[in-house]
């Protein structure tokens, strides 16, 4: 699939994937959920749920490095400013051919357009926090926060999903 089907699947992911709330609980069930996905398969990540401002969830799977950290907290930042996904921030990067250093003046050190950081949309509120996932390819780490997500919100993953590469 080319990155114009990935832009259109990632939009219906962040319109479908609408939180009842975002309390202690809810955090707590999303980051519970990505963190039995990465214990089953054995995945070396590190999970973050967070409102913004406020860290709900937090793990780190064996394997994984303060760099996975940095990653998470510049992944985190793209969501928080921009209100999307990290990953498709930078797809619609890669399609320009420009940096968010280039259009935006935003250091690299502070935000990373990569897969991982998916917006939690809150019903009647919008964008209130992020579930960011990182250590695996970005791709595949867009997709953990999009499974797990589907799962915490009943809803069928395979309807949801990206296309295969």
């Amino acid at each position: 699939m080319g990155w114009n089907e990935d832009l259109e699947r990632i939009a219906l992911q962040e319109r479908e994937l609408i939180l009842p709330r975002l309390d202690a609980e809810m955090g707590w069930a999303i980051g519970s959920q990505l963190r039995a996905l990465a214990h089953d398969r054995v995945l070396a990540v590190v999970i973050d749920v967070r409102r913004f401002g406020q860290p709900l969830f937090y793990a780190a799977m064996e394997e994984t490095t303060p760099d996975n950290v940095e990653w998470v907290r510049r992944k985190n930042n793209v969501v928080a400013r921009f209100h999307t996904s990290s990953y498709y921030a930078g797809i619609k990067e890669k399609i320009k051919g420009q940096t968010l250093t280039e259009t935006q003046g935003l250091s690299l050190a502070d935000y990373a357009t990569h897969g991982g950081a998916f917006p939690l949309r809150v019903a009647g509120a919008g964008v209130v926090g992020s579930a960011t996932v990182s250590g695996l390819p970005m791709r595949a780490d867009h997709e953990l926060v999009v499974e797990a997500l589907c799962a915490v919100l009943g809803r069928d993953y395979a309807d949801l999903k990206l296309a295969m590469d």
